[in-house]
């Protein structure tokens, strides 16, 4: 397992100017500060994958994640809001930008964790949830990031495509600006526990090991 032990990654972050400061907001679960560089050993990594609500309750459910925050990233316009995002004017996808203790859980556990909690075959939809916000989409902070997520979009596409489904539609790009969503929309889930989660998977598991970190190798 690769703990990322030699470096770490942060995300380019940015508070658009109409929300404000986000200096004092913690997270509702974590308590960590959202907006706060992360401490020593701790790395970034963003995913896409439809509604940020129930993404990020996926990911802060992780043992090693010392944060989550959802925002809007991808995209071409600065300081948007979600309004202009879910109009598809900015090109921006609903993203998650995870923090994770690189000592308790590795960059493959989370790309495990992302494949197997959506539906990557669909294009510019998941599930009732359609537009070019909810795309599939990993955006990468670094090289090792890189090849790590074109080695497993390889592998689980493969699984899936034994499984009947057609091509993922993923796409894997390095990480630009991620702009932090409305406070409102963080946490949303913990704060309203009977809210809506329109997150599925496929049902197919995505089985990443050693196999995995061979494939990355062979792609530097």
């Amino acid at each position: 397992m690769n703990r990322e032990s030699e470096e770490t990654r942060q995300a380019p972050i940015e508070v658009p100017a109409h929300l404000g400061s986000f200096e004092a907001v913690r997270h509702e679960v974590l308590g960590t500060l959202l907006a706060d560089c992360p401490p020593a050993g701790v790395s970034q990594a963003i995913f896409a994958l439809g509604c940020f609500w129930g993404a990020e309750r996926r990911f802060w459910q992780m043992p090693g994640v010392h944060g989550t925050a959802v925002g809007y990233t991808g995209g071409h316009q600065a300081d948007p809001d979600y309004y202009s995002v879910c109009s598809g004017a900015t090109g921006h996808a609903e993203a998650v930008l995870v923090s994770y203790d690189v000592s308790t859980v590795s960059y493959e556990e989370l790309l495990a964790v992302f494949w197997e909690a959506h539906d990557p075959t669909q294009g510019m939809r998941q599930g009732n949830d359609i537009g070019t916000q909810y795309r599939s989409g990993i955006y990468t902070l670094g090289a090792s990031q890189q090849r790590l997520a074109l080695a497993s979009r390889q592998a689980y596409g493969d699984a899936l495509q034994t499984s009947g489904f057609g091509p993922i539609t993923t796409e894997i790009a390095p990480a630009g600006v991620f702009y932090l969503a409305e406070e409102y929309h963080q946490q949303y889930l913990a704060k309203n526990p009977g809210g809506y989660c329109g997150l599925g998977g496929t049902g197919v598991a995505c089985e990443l090991g050693s196999g995995l970190l061979e494939r990355a190798a062979l792609a530097e």
